[in-house]
């Protein structure tokens, strides 16, 4: 038998065809646009998503009987406000998790109804990539689209609603929405009423493992897929990318440098970060975790070398980085493209060059981008340490994983062991794992990940280098502060 397992990405959609002994038999991707049209705002049109899933499922078709494929699930970009009227059209484009056009709400979120309360009712505090401000955004500036909203759901759950017709999301999605009850897994109904909300707007929630339906006999024809693949309710990216790379239950750690960066330690258990640095989440695995994410990270070397150098050999850009320069570069970046979430909350926030002088060279500033994204991973390292979380190692992933250079890099800036799974396509073969779950092919999330996820090698830090970067990062940590009130005027 066959599985799909979809990763709706920010700038494409990559689906894997993993056969029941856990081989990645066929993988495609299809690129679509992000529409920005203010700075700072991030939008995206849903119709691409199901045209991508279209093409990618076909593709992958080819060549094998699709009457062996048992079941598929969808790892989703999380946030994002997808709304739907009464005859089931989009509303208005997708707004996406990296948009940054709620502060005012957030602001009011966690000033107006407070922190404290926002962590007692959800786990959380407001961040403006969050699915709540963007709906308390949508009230105030877009009234006749508001009110003409019928469903609410996230960008999977709309791949999931074309594919089955049935309105429902996974609780580690819905974590992040700031609308629902992390500990007891259910919407919360005071966050509804705050966000003017009603129940029967928002989908039915499920484990990320449990089926939510079939594929609609029209859709299985147009697909090519049989009318008994299962739909399975999927999960995050992070989430899912965790389960990709096999950290799932106590105690694991994943570190993703893909878009975003995020840095996810999971639990059997709940637990809340005091300070909301880290977000409080359910984990796809029926347990919980907490995750640092930051809103640009591989994305940040692909501007810079896109749009600054022009160039997308990106490996030739990291060939004059030679090991006697690590962690000896003059030039700081701030990676805040697109504002700023874990650990600091700060919408305006910027990217930042710092240190340059007539000596500094191309190559320079590129691993200064490197070391900017690292060193912002690592702050939300800090705040996991400073729970008395002990991280020694940890699985790396995302498309920035693929660069050794910046694998050595982040293992030293960290001081830890990071290990590569085998399987690089971390969100996409999570799902995948989700969907031999669903379908019963393995009894629980663990077992399968037992079974199917394997190390292929270990990046360990090296002491001198270590220590170098350790003085590097102190100084790291001072920029920020001392700009935090300039990106305000700057605004």
């Amino acid at each position: 038998m066959y599985y799909f397992g979809v990763d709706l990405g920010t700038s494409a959609m990559k689906v894997l065809l993993v056969d029941e002994t856990g081989a990645v038999k066929g993988s495609t991707s299809h690129a679509y646009p992000l529409i920005f049209p203010h700075p700072g705002w991030s939008e995206q049109e849903p119709a691409e998503w199901w045209n991508a899933l279209k093409v990618c499922v076909k593709k992958l078709l080819e060549g094998i009987d699709p009457s062996q494929v048992a079941g598929l699930a969808v790892a989703g970009q999380m946030h994002g406000l997808v709304t739907l009227d009464k005859d089931d059209e989009v509303i208005r484009p997708a707004i996406l998790w990296n948009d940054g056009r709620t502060a005012d709400e957030t602001d009011y979120l966690n000033t107006v109804i407070g922190k404290k309360k926002l962590s007692e009712l959800t786990a959380n505090i407001a961040f403006a990539g969050f699915t709540a401000p963007k709906i308390l955004w949508m009230q105030k500036n877009e009234p006749e689209r508001f009110a003409r909203i019928e469903k609410i759901m996230l960008p999977k759950d709309y791949i999931n609603y074309m594919l089955t017709g049935v309105h429902a999301c996974d609780y580690s999605d819905a974590s992040g929405m700031l609308l629902m009850d992390v500990e007891h897994k259910t919407w919360s109904k005071e966050m509804l009423e705050i966000c003017g909300v009603r129940a029967e707007q928002m989908p039915g929630l499920y484990e990320s493992y449990e089926v939510i339906g079939t594929v609609k006999p029209e859709i299985a024809k147009e697909l090519g897929l049989p009318e008994t693949c299962k739909v399975v309710a999927g999960a995050g990216d992070n989430a899912a990318a965790a389960v990709g790379t096999g950290v799932v239950g106590q105690g694991g750690c994943n570190i993703s440098l893909g878009t975003s960066g995020t840095i996810f330690i999971s639990s059997e258990n709940f637990g809340v970060d005091p300070n909301n640095a880290l977000h409080a989440f359910a984990h796809a695995d029926g347990g919980y975790h907490l995750m640092g994410c930051m809103l640009s990270a591989a994305s940040c070397n692909k501007w810079f070398c896109d749009e600054i150098l022009k160039t997308t050999d990106y490996a030739a850009e990291q060939v004059d980085i030679t090991e006697d320069k690590l962690g000896n570069n003059r030039v700081f970046f701030l990676p805040y493209l697109m504002g700023e979430r874990s650990p600091i909350n700060d919408t305006d926030a910027r990217g930042t060059f710092i240190g340059l002088s007539m000596d500094t060279t191309r190559s320079d500033m590129v691993q200064a981008v490197l070391e900017g994204v690292s060193f912002a991973i690592r702050d939300s390292f800090e705040v996991a340490k400073s729970l008395g979380i002990p991280i020694e190692r940890s699985k790396l992933c995302g498309g920035g994983a693929k660069s050794p250079l910046w694998r050595t890099m982040l293992a030293n800036i960290l001081n830890i062991t990071l290990d590569i799974p085998q399987t690089e396509e971390g969100p996409g073969y999570g799902g995948a794992i989700l969907a031999m779950v669903g379908c019963g092919l393995y009894p629980t999330v663990q077992a399968c990940t037992d079974a199917l996820v394997k190390t292929t090698k270990s990046i360990a830090p090296d002491p001198a280098l270590a220590s170098r970067y350790e003085k590097k990062y102190q100084q790291f940590k001072e920029i920020y502060p001392s700009t935090k009130n300039l990106f305000k005027i700057l605004r």
